[in-house]
């Protein structure tokens, strides 16, 4: 009998935790993830100076644009970027979408669009966010995933899917640009043509970054003479 008793404790505990998971599903909105898959391997890294990596025009133009989350409630950001011929200003003018007045600080607000411009005279570049809503537990936010992105035709191929998600931000799980598998100045290089890469999202949308062990640049060949 004690053995009966306990089996049907168990089942009883078994049907309730699945009501309790059931009528979670119903009431909760987590959606679905993509269905996208990117391409299997071998991938090719894209030329260096393919227009996916193009340089804005302009002298000292502003370059390798982004941004990231600035604080804790997601009412602020980091606005980051390059200039690669010499130290450029470093101001940042503000519009905000609903009253078009212009500032060089600005305390945003919850679920509303700004239009950002950097840079100065003729090499000046506009860019545009949008904060994220009010911290609820039924806030509607779209994010994505993305690690092991790299410079390749499959890397370019799922940044481009993810652009077309409607994402509203980017959790970046390490193994950013992969420009170890560089040598001596191309390392750099490559940087920066993964900086001018991913703008096309990451000056629109706060990317929140992790590194990978592909951020660990081992030089064993970089000695001295």
């Amino acid at each position: 009998m004690p053995e009966v008793f306990k089996t049907q404790a168990l089942l009883l505990q078994l049907a309730f935790t699945s009501l309790v998971f059931l009528t979670s599903l119903n009431i909760g909105n987590a959606g679905i993830t993509s269905t996208f898959i990117r391409s299997e391997w071998p991938s090719v890294d894209i030329p260096s100076d393919n227009e996916a990596f193009a340089v804005p025009k302009g002298y000292n133009a502003p370059q390798q644009v982004h941004i990231t989350q600035g604080d804790y409630n997601g009412k602020a950001v980091i606005i980051s970027w390059v200039t690669a011929d010499e130290p450029g200003p470093s101001g940042v003018e503000y519009v905000r979408c609903v009253d078009q007045k212009q500032n060089k600080n600005v305390n945003t607000k919850y679920d509303t669009k700004y239009y950002y411009k950097i840079g100065s005279g003729d090499s000046s570049r506009e860019f545009w966010f949008h904060t994220p809503p009010n911290i609820h537990p039924d806030a509607p936010y779209k994010f994505g995933i993305i690690g092991d992105l790299g410079q390749t035709y499959n890397s370019l191929s799922t940044l481009e899917h993810y652009t077309q998600s409607g994402g509203q931000t980017v959790l970046f799980l390490g193994d950013l640009s992969y420009a170890d598998r560089y040598q001596y100045t191309e390392v750099g290089l490559r940087w920066d043509t993964w900086g001018r890469f991913i703008e096309r999202s990451a000056a629109f949308q706060p990317w929140i970054w992790s590194a990978g062990n592909h951020e660990i640049e081992y030089m064993p060949y970089m000695v001295k003479g």
